[in-house]
């Protein structure tokens, strides 16, 4: 049974792609900060910031967990 009020804690494309972009922001700064690369950490922090705007964006055209071109999946 599913409850329809849920509002899929996050589970969508949108989500998706900005915690995938953002985890990879964060493993790439951490790499290179223990490198001592200090303009590749800043990209990093940069490409994090990025993954937050592409999560806002495409939650804005409809891949959020309440947008329309979301389909949610029953959980059993």
């Amino acid at each position: 049974m599913s409850d329809t009020h849920d509002p899929g804690h996050g589970n969508s494309p949108a989500a998706w792609v900005a915690v995938t972009i953002m985890l990879v922001a964060f493993a790439a700064g951490t790499v290179f900060f223990w490198l001592e690369m200090p303009a590749l950490v800043w990209a990093s922090a940069g490409l994090l910031v990025v993954g937050v705007i592409v999560g806002v964006v495409m939650s804005k055209l409809g891949y959020g967990v309440k947008g329309p071109k979301y389909v949610a999946k029953a959980h059993d």
